[in-house]
């Protein structure tokens, strides 16, 4: 088994996760919790949320702090947020990890649809970053992560309200990065590449696909959680300490 890296820094920080129950969010609290953080989650898939909080008890990590919470209620994201850190102290790092792919066609996208997918794909990174902000200002520092994807990258169709979000989140932290930096706090974005989660595997993977990865890959085989989790891992950890306002791509060389 390939020995991964075990970061000192990340012992004992305060770690929150948005969509942390499943897929790739699951995995990085997995890493998280293997590093010694203390980690707190949200998501709304509470039973899957609760088997991974069980699980890693029972493997001697620190057990995550789960809340349900549907991110797309940002006063409830803001109040659950705030309870996490009553609960467990102001946070040394944020992954702004929630996202939902679901595909559309331009023809059928209607202005609701479109408040819809930015409500879960856009504004809750803006409002966990300044949720966040507070008390890393008082813990002289910190490090967030805003996943985007290599969906607009490769100008993928089928999505477009998705690619636009997915877009705006390398804006985003780059519009962050100057003025959280005065404060030591770090701002970087992962971009993942297509991604072997459940879903990615249940919904989209057939042999089309298959032939896809293939062709555009310049890495053989396939990119797995664990492959984006190291990356976050080490954005959060010391090791990057001077790395911000970048953009860094996890995807076997598609893009």
């Amino acid at each position: 088994m390939t020995q991964l890296a075990k970061f000192g820094s990340l012992a004992g920080k305060r770690v929150f996760v948005t969509g942390g129950g499943s897929g790739i969010g699951e995995e990085i609290v997995t890493a998280f919790a293997a590093q010694g953080a203390q980690v707190a989650f949200v998501d709304i898939a509470r039973d899957a949320s609760s088997a991974l909080c069980q699980r890693l008890k029972d493997a001697g990590y620190l057990t995550p702090l789960f809340e349900y919470c549907d991110i797309t209620d940002i006063p409830a994201l803001q109040r659950t947020m705030a309870s996490m850190v009553d609960v467990i102290g102001d946070f040394d790092v944020l992954v702004n990890n929630a996202a939902n792919d679901q595909r559309h066609q331009t023809e059928e996208v209607t202005l609701e649809y479109w408040n819809e997918r930015i409500a879960i794909n856009q504004r809750p990174m803006f409002f966990a970053c300044q949720a966040v902000l507070p008390g890393m200002k008082r813990k002289g520092g910190g490090s967030i992560i805003n996943i985007s994807s290599i969906s607009w990258h490769i100008k993928g169709a089928g999505y477009p309200v998705y690619a636009t979000a997915k877009a705006a989140v390398v804006g985003l932290t780059r519009g962050l990065a100057r003025d959280f930096g005065a404060h030591g706090i770090r701002v970087n974005t992962v971009t993942p590449g297509w991604v072997m989660t459940q879903r990615q595997v249940d919904l989209w993977v057939n042999d089309a696909a298959e032939v896809e990865i293939k062709k555009n890959q310049c890495l053989p085989g396939k990119l797995m959680p664990q492959h984006i989790a190291s990356m976050v891992l080490f954005l959060a950890a010391d090791d990057s300490a001077m790395c911000t306002a970048q953009e860094f791509i996890v995807d076997a060389g598609w893009v």
